[in-house]
């Protein structure tokens, strides 16, 4: 399989939304949600897709002064463990970096250890914890806040 990150494009909402809901079924966000999120001040991210535009993963950041945050991000359920997720992230950051962000922020489940291991080994570090701030099927989740500095 060769997998391309590109930036998305407003022609990628059918097949962002497609994957987001692959992604996250209980709480999947449609076409309508994504293109309102893309239409916010420096919001942007990247796609991973195949040849023939089967999307396997997305990243969805927004930017403000030098400052960033990841508003959204998955890698389709079948091709999760296969680097796909680190791909988009590395991406993410020195496309960030480049632009001026000197620090990017995320939440993650507490209990999503694959998540944490992955930001783990790409250098973020827990800066708080929001209790009940994610929706699961089975009731709220607490998220941890992780930032990395960007840049020198």
């Amino acid at each position: 399989m060769t997998a391309e990150v590109r930036p998305l494009a407003a022609t990628d909402l059918d097949l962002l939304a497609g994957l987001h809901r692959d992604c996250f079924p209980h709480d999947p966000w449609n076409r309508r949600a994504l293109a309102e999120v893309l239409a916010m001040p420096g919001a942007g991210g990247w796609l991973i897709a195949e040849a023939g535009e089967s999307a396997l993963g997305f990243l969805l950041v927004r930017r403000a002064a030098d400052e960033a945050e990841i508003l959204s991000f998955g890698v389709a359920p079948a091709h999760r463990r296969e680097g796909l997720g680190g791909r988009l992230l590395e991406t993410a950051l020195a496309a960030l970096a480049a632009q001026g962000a000197a620090r990017l922020f995320l939440e993650v489940a507490i209990d999503n250890a694959a998540a944490r291991r992955l930001y783990e080994r790409l250098g973020f570090l827990q800066v708080g914890r929001r209790a009940g701030y994610l929706s699961a099927p089975d009731g709220p989740r607490d998220a941890l806040v992780l930032a990395r500095r960007l840049g020198p």
